[in-house]
């Protein structure tokens, strides 16, 4: 074994019964296969079982004898039966972690995997990877602007891009902020505060402040935009539901050649004043079926935050449902009181 920090967990069997014999095997003989086989050291004193090693190794040992346990209860099996159980429990847990390997999309400053959680970001993912410019739109905490970010610091990072663009419109959410003080910087910050947030989570701090000193990241607001043209960089712009008719053309076309786009947003929360019709819903409509231009579509099921958001978006869309229901039938109602009338 490694040097790494070793970990140590006790599993009690109970009793000398049928279920012990069963996972320790004649003279320990499959406690010495287990331990050759998870690459740890297994020991039995009296009905106790002890495992150290380093710490995932004994966590996926120790995972299995207590699953293990519980399934010879109901079901039981020989010695031979269980050391095979193993074997396959080993296998199947090899595969999965190799193919979370293929998954990785960026290794953080603090040594953390970033990878796709469900089906739609995996789309999402590969979407990004194939066309130029990539719609994804659904509720919050689906990870469309975290994986957009992601991949645009893997796209740095591989040379495949000179400089990462990210944009927003500075639109207030539902309350007026007043007056900002300070310059440009400071005026337009709290909008553009989650794409921070996002950066600083995947870079060490010293790393991101000499990327945006340096202008090959770049943060601004989307009325930034116009005039420009954008050359081997990776754009994302987020919030997009915010964005005018205007500014979502004024937008798309400032790409220039060797960039890749990512555009996120949430129709169902549109802070524009309501003269104002959303560049992202006209976008939806305009630019469906173009090659080179892909839409994913996330749902409430999609959410890896805390799993209480999800119910919240849930009860959201249902409430809004049900209003649209009612009004629709008050409408009808109307409809048919004024044919009788007439």
């Amino acid at each position: 074994m490694s040097s790494a920090e070793k970990v140590e967990e006790r599993v009690d069997l109970g009793s000398f019964d049928e279920v012990f014999y069963a996972i320790v095997g004649r003279a320990d003989e499959n406690l010495k296969y287990f331990s050759q086989l998870f690459d740890v050291k297994m020991l039995a004193r009296g009905t106790e079982i002890t495992i150290r090693g380093e710490e995932d190794k004994v966590k996926q040992a120790y995972d299995f004898i207590r699953s293990t346990i519980k399934e010879l209860r109901s079901h039981p099996m020989t010695a031979q039966e269980v050391r095979e159980k193993a074997k396959e429990y080993v296998s199947k847990r090899t595969a999965l972690q190799q193919e979370d390997k293929e998954n990785i999309i960026l290794m953080t400053h603090r040594r953390k995997a970033i990878v796709p959680k469900t089906r739609t970001q995996k789309i999402y993912v590969d979407a990004i990877k194939n066309n130029d410019i990539v719609f994804g739109i659904g509720p919050a905490g689906t990870g469309k602007t975290y994986l957009a970010m992601a991949m645009a610091l893997a796209h740095l990072k591989e040379n495949k891009v000179n400089k990462i663009i990210l944009t927003r419109p500075a639109v207030e959410a539902g309350e007026k902020l007043g007056f900002l003080p300070g310059g440009i910087a400071e005026k337009v910050d709290p909008y553009l505060r989650p794409l921070y947030d996002a950066l600083y989570d995947m870079v060490d701090y010293d790393k991101a402040s000499y990327m945006l000193e340096r202008n090959i990241i770049e943060i601004a607001p989307l009325a930034f935009m116009r005039g420009r043209t954008l050359n081997d960089a990776f754009i994302i712009l987020d919030e997009a539901q915010n964005s005018t008719k205007e500014q979502m053309k004024m937008f798309l076309t400032r790409i220039g050649f060797g960039s890749k786009v990512v555009i996120t947003g949430d129709i169902t929360q549109i802070d524009l004043p309501k003269r104002e019709h959303s560049g992202l819903v006209e976008a939806i409509k305009v630019l469906q079926g173009i090659e080179g231009i892909s839409f994913v579509w996330f749902t409430e099921e999609d959410v890896v935050r805390h799993p209480i958001v999800a119910r919240i978006i849930k009860a959201y869309e249902e409430f809004e449902r049900s209003k649209e229901e009612q009004d629709t039938d008050k409408a009808t109602q109307e409809s048919k009181r004024k044919e009788e009338l007439d």
